[in-house]
């Protein structure tokens, strides 16, 4: 035994070498064996885990004195990695895709085909066919915005205007200096409604937590009107586990509790505050303190408008970059709406609102998780949710 101990000492460098290669070799054969069930999920887990692994033995080697780099496991790893984050996030849209009620047989075909090249580390393949993946499901999204977008009654395509309705749920096309943007939106006097913040679960959650459809939130308060609220990490995300349907941003609920109080005392993130007849937005949460008299706080990002001016222009994000259907809530005086923008980026989404006249819109959950409740479902139902804003008559 002592002579083993002593081997394996003077032999360090090389023993972490070799178990990392064999790690490697045996995140192959785990890939090679998920892939034949057609579990992505369950793929994508092992090639995070093992990627960690990697990365923590080669910090090791590179902290040791005469260390010479090993090129081909360095290599190894950063090719897992971008391949990793890759997949990840193509599967993530996969699921938002799924959440939209969208077949997405063919494309677990292709994300399945990218990972079996992973196993056999053919990295360059690998890449190849996510990329061709992803291309095809923004064309394809592309076109889905396109059916999604809501026609008025007739079946003809929303009528144009900027102006802002008085009441109710509307459709219209608005110009802006960048394009038309259909946009659907629920209106309502703050002398006659109150708006409040609902939650699924009642205290802070972070992993497993419970989640209700937007039709149910509407149902429960009473409501006449809805929409989806924050950010949060859906179930059927990989970067997700340990934290499934959790949101970490600072909500007030009708129950007057504050949820995720502690962890946003310094919060950089925007706010809306609903308090009987007005509404208020702030630039930071923490330009707001835990008051409870009022009837819901939520906090999103990004803010899109505040005082009529648009504040946000892009970030490089690429999911805000991309199309879809953007879920806001805005005002103007003491009205209050509620919508979706279509087809359109975050950045856009702004453009479209100012060119109708709000004074103050902040951005909220969109993807699978937009929704749109006004006497029935405008957008949506999407997924689950972890709460909501909702409309209630006085």
């Amino acid at each position: 035994m002592l002579q083993l101990l002593q081997y394996l000492k003077k032999h360090e460098k090389q023993v972490i070498i070799t178990l990392s290669c064999l790690g490697l070799l045996f995140l192959s054969l785990l890939i090679y064996y998920a892939v034949l069930l057609g579990k992505v999920s369950d793929v994508l887990l092992v090639v995070k885990s093992q990627l960690s692994n990697s990365q923590i033995a080669l910090t090791k080697l590179k902290n040791q004195d005469q260390f010479k780099r090993n090129e081909t496991l360095q290599n190894d790893i950063k090719a897992i990695e971008i391949t990793y984050k890759d997949a990840v996030r193509t599967y993530e849209k996969i699921q938002d895709l799924k959440a939209q009620k969208q077949n997405i047989t063919d494309y677990d075909k292709e994300l399945i085909k990218s990972l079996s090249y992973l196993s056999e580390r053919n990295y360059a393949s690998a890449s190849s066919t996510i990329a061709s993946l992803n291309k095809k499901i923004n064309e394809d999204q592309t076109i889905a915005q396109s059916i999604a977008t809501p026609k008025i009654s007739t079946g003809s395509n929303a009528p144009p205007s900027n102006t802002l309705p008085s009441s109710g749920y509307a459709v219209q096309k608005v110009s802006t200096e960048i394009g038309e943007f259909t946009v659907g939106l629920v209106s309502a006097d703050l002398g006659s409604i109150r708006v409040v913040v609902d939650t699924a679960s009642d205290s802070d959650c972070h992993d497993s937590c419970p989640v209700l459809s937007l039709g149910d939130y509407v149902a429960r308060n009473g409501a006449f009107a809805g929409i989806n609220g924050t950010y949060f990490c859906p179930a059927e995300y990989p970067s997700c586990a340990g934290k499934t349907n959790s949101f970490d941003l600072l909500v007030m609920n009708k129950n007057k509790h504050y949820i995720n109080a502690d962890n946003n005392v310094y919060s950089t993130n925007p706010a809306v505050i609903f308090q009987g007849g007005s509404v208020r937005f702030v630039g930071q949460a923490l330009q707001w303190g835990r008051d409870t008299g009022v009837d819901g706080v939520l906090s999103n990002y990004p803010l899109l408008l505040s005082g009529g001016t648009r504040v946000f222009t892009g970030d490089g994000d690429p999911k805000k970059g991309g199309k879809g259907s953007r879920s806001f809530v805005g005002s103007k005086g003491n009205t209050v709406y509620i919508g979706v923008v279509y087809n359109a980026t975050v950045a856009e989404g702004a453009y479209a609102l100012k060119a109708l006249g709000l004074e103050n819109a902040l951005n909220l959950d969109s993807g699978g998780s937009t929704a749109l409740w006004a006497g029935g479902y405008k957008a949506g139902p999407g997924r689950n949710i972890p709460n909501a804003i909702l409309f209630i008559n006085k």
